[in-house]
């Protein structure tokens, strides 16, 4: 148990600065928050460490709640260019060189976790089939997104079979939903 405090606080930390990255790369900083109670007031040090890892990993990044990003001498402020630390020399989201392949795949994803923002009933059973379907719709998505920019014949062959079982489970969860408790 002690071990799970500070693995659930890096957790929510890396989450909010997964949020932060996402808002620096489109140009929006999120408002700083009040100071809430809760495990980083208790972990000494916690949100410094955080905020430290933001800046290696984007730097130039400014680290939420420091102050507004300054817009260049020319204009609106624009999202750095930080490296995505799990796709090394990727196009920064946003940038004109991006190819169509990834603002699809972007899209498919944004709409996919938007869509699983479900409110939960208590219900495990119900819960998992409404949760799973937006899940398995994003996963079609992204197989349409690989069929309609992918090249390699067995990526190709997989996006397909993907389809056509994620079509089936999602027939299977609506079944589910569709009967009286």
């Amino acid at each position: 148990m002690t071990r799970l405090a500070p693995t659930l606080a890096l957790a929510a930390g890396l989450a909010t600065l997964a949020a932060a990255g996402l808002a620096i790369a489109q140009g929006t900083m999120p408002q700083p928050q009040p100071a809430q109670p809760g495990m980083m007031g208790q972990m000494p040090g916690m949100q410094q460490q955080m905020q430290q890892m933001q800046q290696r990993m984007m730097p130039g990044a400014q680290a939420p709640g420091n102050g507004a990003a300054q817009a260049p001498a020319g204009g609106a402020a624009q999202a750095p260019a930080a490296a995505d630390p799990h796709h090394p020399g990727a196009t920064p989201p946003g940038t004109a060189a991006q190819p169509a392949s990834t603002a699809a795949f972007m899209a498919a994803n944004e709409k996919m976790h938007r869509d699983m923002a479900i409110t939960f009933t208590g219900d495990a059973d119900r819960d998992f089939a409404a949760s799973m379907i937006p899940h398995h719709e994003g996963a079609i998505a992204m197989a349409r997104v690989q069929l309609a920019h992918g090249r390699d014949p067995g990526m190709r062959s997989l996006a397909e079979a993907v389809i056509r079982a994620q079509e089936s489970e999602i027939a299977t969860l609506r079944a589910f939903l569709a009967r009286p408790r």
